[in-house]
């Protein structure tokens, strides 16, 4: 049963899944079908039907995935659950925790969910303010209805309308208000973690909906103990995982998990590089999980520098980079021009010859001096670059692309390190240096600009 709601939303382009029934609204308006269908619900119907909304998810609080449905589909469903259809047009499906919505009453239920948020939220934010006024009725509206009351009518209507419209900021927002108006149990910022988990079942991409996680977390990182928040940071690591998996290049994910580093231990740092090595492995394309990689990989090194002393403990994170080195030549070998790749191995490359190869003794601003183990890795690059240079076959594009990915990556790191023009010069010969330069000219001319005057100017000499 698990995924059943969201293999039908699937059947919805990409642009509707990743933003919520705003996008798909457009969508809705234009067919002129779907304004003709006779199925379309009245204004006093589609109350009825938010009331059915609000009762099904206060009814099943473990609901872990949402999704838009065609009527057509709901037949299906019904069949594959082994329930009975009563015969009528069915308007929401629920089984085994997960909901689906019918594609014919989205219209208006989102404007009533909306109103029915807006107008509850008005009167809220009115007792609200007359409250800073020492009136002994501060905590009664106009309308006989406590503050309490209403707090939760506006998370309750809050809560239909953002599994309808994801990106509706100002209902986010009321949720914040209400949430950090006094200290909340742990219970209430695990519950908002779960509806936003939701959210994200249908709209992976909502922005608003990330940047509400990270609120969350922020909150619960202010006011509980440790061991409580890295379950949670551990957990949200996963989420962000399974979503990457549903929905492919998905920056904001990935920018969230990102963020998390900061509140993550050192033994969680080591963890999630290990963890997320499989995962990079099998989706090389995807820049998005290299960035993470990079992220954890520079928080090695800063739980490594010993502060307030000149020792620096360089074990660990001299052993994890030189993994990292290796594991990357091995996929840099194996998936040809592969632009994520060789990105990831600028970086590594410049922190090793950075962190592990500077001469600790000069002093800043100075010429670098290369230790003796940065040699022996600079020759090795040179190794992997003649390798990747030699293109067998032409009429296969990722010899070529595997050779102008090596060209350009070996003189962006002599322009990061200059004092490596001339090694790469000794060991290759001008010959070389000119077959370089020319790979890269043919299609990033701009990128040899610095390289050129370099190199002029050794033959002037």
């Amino acid at each position: 049963m698990a995924g059943r709601v969201g293999g039908n939303v699937r059947e919805y382009p990409e642009e509707v899944r990743g933003r919520g029934v705003s996008s798909f609204l457009v969508i809705l308006k234009s067919s002129e079908e779907d304004k003709m269908r006779k199925g379309s619900c009245s204004e006093e119907v589609c109350f009825d039907l938010l009331n059915q909304l609000e009762h099904l998810l206060e009814s099943d609080p473990l609901i872990d995935e949402v999704g838009f449905i065609h009527p057509s589909q709901f037949t299906l469903l019904d069949k594959e659950s082994g329930s009975v259809a009563d015969g009528s047009s069915p308007s929401f499906w629920n089984q085994d925790h997960k909901l689906g919505i019918s594609t014919d009453i989205l219209i208006q239920l989102c404007k009533d969910a909306k109103h029915a948020f807006l107008s509850t939220f008005k009167e809220y934010k009115c007792l609200e303010n007359s409250s800073t006024c020492e009136s002994p009725t501060k905590n009664i509206s106009s309308s006989g209805v406590s503050s309490c009351s209403l707090e939760s009518r506006v998370m309750k209507h809050s809560q239909a309308l953002l599994l309808l419209s994801s990106d509706f900021g100002t209902a986010w927002n009321a949720r914040k208000l209400i949430l950090s108006k006094q200290d909340q149990p742990l219970e209430a910022f695990t519950e908002e973690l779960r509806l936003s988990k939701l959210v994200l079942s249908n709209c992976p991409k909502s922005e608003p909906t990330w940047s509400h996680r990270r609120w969350i977390i922020k909150m619960i990182s202010r006011s509980f103990p440790t061991p409580q928040l890295q379950e949670i940071i551990t957990k949200e690591s996963e989420l962000v995982e399974s979503i990457g998996e549903r929905s492919k290049m998905n920056y904001r994910a990935w920018y969230h998990r990102c963020w998390l580093v900061s509140y993550m231990t050192t033994e969680q740092v080591l963890q999630e590089l290990k963890k997320s090595k499989r995962w990079a492995g099998l989706h090389v394309a995807d820049s998005s999980c290299f960035h993470y990689r990079r992220r954890l990989m520079l928080r090695v090194l800063e739980t490594h520098n010993v502060e307030g002393s000149n020792a620096y403990d360089k074990t660990e994170a001299h052993r994890i980079w030189k993994e990292e080195l290796d594991w990357n030549k091995e996929l840099v070998e194996r998936y040809l021009g592969r632009e994520a790749l060789w990105l990831h191995r600028r970086f590594l490359s410049l922190n090793w010859i950075m962190h592990f190869g500077r001469n600790h003794s000069s002093e800043t601003g100075q010429r670098m001096v290369m230790n003796e183990e940065i040699v022996t890795f600079v020759d090795k690059e040179i190794h992997l670059l003649e390798s990747c240079m030699t293109v067998p076959d032409t009429k296969f594009e990722d010899f070529q692309a595997q050779a102008l990915q090596a060209a350009v990556y070996m003189l962006w790191l002599t322009k990061n390190v200059p004092e490596l023009w001339r090694m790469l010069e000794e060991k290759l010969g001008t010959e070389k240096i000119k077959c370089i330069l020319n790979t890269v000219a043919q299609e990033r001319p701009t990128s040899l600009l610095h390289q050129l005057d370099i190199f002029a100017a050794d033959l002037e000499h």
